[in-house]
């Protein structure tokens, strides 16, 4: 099972979407549905600390809502702080198409440098 969390910060700068659970080929629908909805927010923090585990559908999923989001001139960070999740983010060379941050304040200052530095 897959929870699914939407926020809004305070502020207003960006939004946050925080899945919970694995994320696999049995929830990826309800995983690319949530960053479908955010396609047009501007700027994304995707906060993967509740996600123990994400097979290459879930990572697919990623890689097209961020895809999406920037063909709409948006930025997208990934927050995660788990060894595991981490280890797979950059052998996969994930984190060299998006920023992965391991604190949601350094993921919310990436969301505001160069991309191209």
């Amino acid at each position: 099972m897959l929870d699914i969390e939407s926020f809004h910060n305070e502020a207003g700068s960006y939004h946050l979407l925080r899945p919970t659970g694995e994320l696999d080929a049995y929830t990826v629908a309800q995983f690319r549905e949530a960053l479908a909805e955010h396609a047009a927010s501007g700027r994304l923090v995707v906060d993967l600390c509740g996600v123990p585990f994400i097979d290459s559908a879930g990572l697919g999923a990623l890689i097209g809502g961020i895809r999406r989001i920037r063909e709409n001139e948006g930025r997208v960070v990934v927050y995660c702080n788990g060894t595991t999740l981490l280890r797979l983010l950059h052998t996969t060379g994930f984190d060299r198409i998006v920023p992965v941050e391991e604190t949601l304040e350094a993921a919310v200052g990436a969301l505001d440098r160069d991309p191209d530095t």
